[in-house]
């Protein structure tokens, strides 16, 4: 079939070629190798040569005797139990906090909005040590408020209370922070679609809010139970150190660390292998949760990445 002068088809475009492969190519191999090896060696002895080292103590003379460590002592079965009370209820308490805020902030714009943002990651510019001496000047006999706490039957200082305090404090910023650009990329459509056709506030956050960010908030609990499972610095501050009282698992590793003779050190391992665990776990749990944040949420460009 002739073709008209002036309607021939252009010839095809050459491929682009994306910056990573010219990189790739433009890089010489001895870079490439010697940042890779460099990342690796810097991953291993940062990370795998002391998990390896924790674990190599805590069984170095047996399962039996690692069993023992953990089982035996009265104060370490309740630095674990009170540890499982302690971050559980600080996450909770963060939950609601950090749902409240990331909505107020996401949805709304007001004076104080950025002043409000800026309080949330407060946390973490604050040495939890600075926070932990905050709460007892707060909540300690010596002021005001503490002499009416213990004059009506209360102890926050050197009680479980006062943990739970200093945890939800130094952790505060994990879920709002997760939640926050989850919200934005979501949008308020659907809320208000719903809101006009008369749903009640319960049944807009259970069955329009809470789907949209159920990867973002179960992210930010993981982060936030990993934070305050392993707090040593407010925690110190605040509980006193009581043996079976106060302790959680890393006050009580430190404890019996610097127990002299040879049974102090093999039950520090052993206690710190079981934090060891829960950082594994937790990694674990992030690596699976992060595809789903990467998902694109409906009415809105991909929420994390």
């Amino acid at each position: 079939m002739p073709v008209e002068p002036g309607t021939e088809p252009a010839p095809p475009a050459p491929p682009a070629v994306r910056p990573a492969a010219r990189r790739k190519a433009a890089d010489p191999w001895v870079v490439r190798w010697g940042l890779v090896g460099a990342t690796l060696l810097i991953v291993g002895g940062l990370v795998v040569v002391p998990l390896v080292a924790v674990f190599t103590h805590a069984v170095g003379k047996g399962v039996g005797t690692y069993w023992e460590n953990l089982t035996n002592s009265p104060d370490t079965r309740h630095a674990v139990f009170l540890t499982f009370v302690v971050a559980p209820v600080a996450v909770g308490l963060n939950v609601v906090f950090g749902v409240a805020a990331a909505w107020v902030i996401a949805r709304f714009r007001f004076p104080g909005r950025t002043v409000l943002t800026s309080l949330i990651d407060l946390p973490f510019s604050v040495s939890p040590v600075v926070a932990g001496l905050v709460f007892v000047l707060i909540f300690g006999l010596q002021a005001p408020f503490g002499e009416w706490l213990r004059a009506n039957g209360y102890q926050v200082i050197f009680a479980p209370p006062g943990m739970v305090l200093a945890t939800a404090f130094v952790t505060f910023p994990f879920v709002a922070r997760e939640l926050i650009p989850v919200m934005e990329a979501v949008g308020p459509e659907e809320e208000l679609a719903a809101r006009s056709l008369g749903a009640s506030g319960w049944d807009l956050f259970w069955r329009i809010t809470l789907p949209n960010i159920k990867w973002g908030l179960l992210y930010g609990v993981i982060l936030c139970n990993a934070r305050a499972m392993g707090e040593f610095g407010a925690v110190y501050v605040v509980s006193g150190r009581i043996g079976g009282q106060t302790d959680t698992i890393p006050l009580q590793v430190q404890k019996l660390f610097d127990t002299p003779g040879p049974h102090g050190t093999p039950a520090a391992f052993a206690l710190a292998s079981v934090l060891t665990l829960l950082a594994l776990v937790t990694l674990i749990a992030k690596v699976l949760i992060e595809p789903k944040l990467r998902e694109k949420p409906a009415g809105g460009p991909p929420a994390g990445g």
